[in-house]
């Protein structure tokens, strides 16, 4: 996975993966739904994608990270700005989704879908 030219690849993908939740490893590793990426033609790291329900989990954990606190403790406001975005990345199409998110808001399912409903009537 690490030939000399190829590190700055790798280096340079790494980020997004990290970003996405997801695993770098050696090409000839690569399973049937991995995405192997490809550098002046030769196959360079392979990345497993993460499972949609982690990537919920994961994508819940970084706006912890970027907003200093965990997301129970935001203020009505910020708790509906979270719900927008993960609204529109997907999140409540996962099985569950309402479930975690509410659980991580340190909200009932019911304020979730009244933030929701807010948003599409607004």
């Amino acid at each position: 996975m690490t030939a000399t030219g190829d590190e700055s690849f790798i280096t340079a993908v790494k980020p997004l993966v990290d970003a996405m939740g997801g695993e770098m490893l050696p090409p000839d590793q690569a399973g049937p739904d991995d995405v192997v990426l490809a550098w002046q033609g030769a196959d360079v790291v392979a990345v497993r994608l993460p499972q949609f329900a982690d990537s919920l989990d994961h994508l819940l954990a970084a706006m912890e990270r970027k907003r200093g606190k965990p997301l129970a403790e935001l203020d009505r406001k910020a708790k509906q700005e979270v719900v927008r975005v993960l609204e529109a990345r997907g999140a409540f199409s996962v099985r569950h989704g309402v479930e975690t998110v509410a659980s991580a808001l340190g909200v009932s399912r019911f304020t979730v879908y009244n933030y929701l409903n807010r948003e599409k009537q607004g």
